[in-house]
């Protein structure tokens, strides 16, 4: 089996497993009971918290524990919609991952405006391009740190500054980019961030969502007062003490990885360039390390999934919304991808576990499939 979806989700690291062990089997205790079996338990939350705020550069008491990207984006978008009361717009872009657009569209219907920016041919959201429609009226700016689909990073920091010149929040969705590349949220001047850890070799079901000291949020639910009585809930401190390792070997290895995964990359498309096969690299030059989103003349990405799958080499297609679809993502349509490469895109997303191997096996899976389509 060779695995090359990482951007899907990610193989759980086996320290963070072993780290979680103890916290299912025996540390079992609530983290909100004072006794001392539950002593462990809150100081693996404070520890992990600490940890996770020192990866992203912020303070301890601005993370905020999630199950995962979705409910941070949620959060972000709803919370702050909620808390001021007031039906001031939203900006975000077109390309955006559906648990932003979805988002959108709820406080859409709510009574609040959102306006969607346009992208470059590369998935780039100009800061010119803000600068032009955002207003002083103008309430929230969220901006995803890296797509999805193409793997393009934007101009967080210069879109940030143009957000906060007009009196705007700034969300980044960066669950693509946290433990993939350096996240420094004070250099992002963000003032919230939503991450995932199965994105970045953690546990399934487990994220946080960084906010701003002094930023206003709506609380995510009502109940105990857990994480600061902002989302009540018995935390799940396995899973938290299993994305903090996760995240703080990410991090140790992001430049050691990224030079690795960007020599893999090179020799993907050289490996597609020498055997003459036609396609379109998706994306800007700036862009997170594996993800290689191709569109290929005259084939279907279903075809080449499928045809893939049958030779044991995952990867996904960037042709479908959702499993099932033809419908073809917003993301390229976004992009203006011509409709003859449009439908032939797949993406490939390499991981820490891929080997040069791997990436000669799946090219060359590749080109015999389109030869024989010939």
């Amino acid at each position: 089996m060779i695995y090359a979806d990482n951007a899907a989700t990610t193989k759980l690291d086996i320290d963070a497993f072993e780290a979680m062990k103890p916290y299912l089997l025996e540390q079992y205790g609530n983290a909100s009971q004072p006794y001392t079996f539950s002593r462990s338990v809150k100081k693996a939350l404070r520890q992990s918290r600490e940890i996770i705020a020192s990866c992203i550069n912020v303070n301890p008491d601005e993370i905020y524990f999630t199950s995962g990207g979705t409910e941070s984006d949620n959060w972000a978008i709803k919370g702050t919609s909620l808390v001021y009361g007031d039906t001031r717009p939203v900006l975000t872009s077109q390309i955006e991952h559906h648990a932003i657009l979805n988002s959108c569209t709820a406080i859409e219907r709510l009574g609040f405006p959102v306006a969607y920016l346009r992208v470059t041919e590369k998935g780039v959201i100009l800061p010119d391009t803000l600068d032009k429609y955002i207003t002083p009226q103008t309430k929230l700016v969220s901006i995803m740190l890296a797509n999805n689909e193409i793997g393009t990073i934007q101009p967080i920091s210069q879109l940030a500054a143009i957000a906060h010149k007009n009196g705007a929040l700034f969300h980044t969705d960066a669950v693509q980019a946290v433990g993939h590349i350096q996240v420094d949220v004070q250099k992002l001047g963000v003032d919230m961030l939503s991450a995932s850890a199965h994105k970045f070799n953690g546990p399934k079901g487990i994220g946080f969502l960084y906010v701003r000291k002094g930023v206003n949020i709506h609380p995510l639910n009502d109940g105990g007062t857990q994480e600061s009585s902002m989302r009540a809930g018995t935390e799940n401190v396995a899973s938290i003490v299993g994305m903090t390792v996760a995240l703080k070997k990410n991090c140790e290895s992001i430049d050691v990885n990224t030079a690795r995964l960007h020599e893999l990359e090179t020799l993907l498309i050289t490996r597609l360039e020498q055997a003459q096969i036609e396609f379109i690299r998706n994306g800007d030059d700036n862009h997170i390390p594996g993800n290689i989103s191709i569109s290929i003349r005259g084939v279907e990405g279903e075809m080449l999934l499928h045809r893939l799958d049958l030779k044991g080499i995952y990867v996904s297609t960037g042709a479908a919304c959702n499993s099932g679809s033809t419908q073809l993502s917003h993301v390229l349509s976004a992009i203006n991808m011509p409709a003859e490469y449009a439908i032939g895109t797949i993406r490939i997303s390499l991981g820490r576990d891929n080997t040069k191997e791997d990436v000669i096996s799946i090219s060359d899976a590749l080109i015999e499939i389109l030869k024989q389509h010939e």
